[in-house]
């Protein structure tokens, strides 16, 4: 038996729809990096960009469990002493919709070059209107 290795030139990429209102965050997430991943294909290799397309709309109606949407933090840091700054997930969904959903993919992705190409592939829409329709892609059931 031998290993098939396919090479970036002659495979065909695909584009999904994922629709986010009322299903968990992390859910969506796991879901949209196993696909830019490529994990769903028999031909999946870890060093290459085997993955396809994912369209994420309703970001923003994504639930949270718990008292997540006060209790959870996103930080960022000015680099400057004491500029740290910290700010909930509430908050964070009325200043940048698409930001919670964004950031918990790329925490999926691995770090490095592969990681940012990977995640290129990856739109996401606060609302339910996208400008992919021409891509016609393939709606995935959670």
């Amino acid at each position: 038996m031998k290993t098939i290795f396919v090479k970036p030139a002659t495979m065909e990429k695909k584009w999904y729809l994922i629709d986010a209102e009322g299903k968990n965050l992390g859910r969506v997430a796991v879901a949209a990096a196993r696909i830019l991943r490529g994990k769903n294909k028999p031909e999946y290799v870890p060093h290459q960009d085997m993955g396809d397309y994912v369209i994420i709309i309703n970001a923003a109606k994504a639930n949270v469990t718990g008292n997540k949407i006060e209790d959870k933090m996103y930080y960022r840091h000015s680099m400057y002493p004491g500029g740290l700054k910290a700010e909930s997930y509430g908050k964070m969904l009325q200043r940048k919709p698409t930001y919670p959903m964004e950031h918990a993919i790329k925490g999926m992705l691995p770090s490095g070059k592969l990681g940012k190409r990977l995640f290129v592939n990856l739109h996401v829409y606060a609302g339910s209107e996208h400008p992919h329709q021409a891509q016609k892609p393939e709606v995935v059931e959670l």
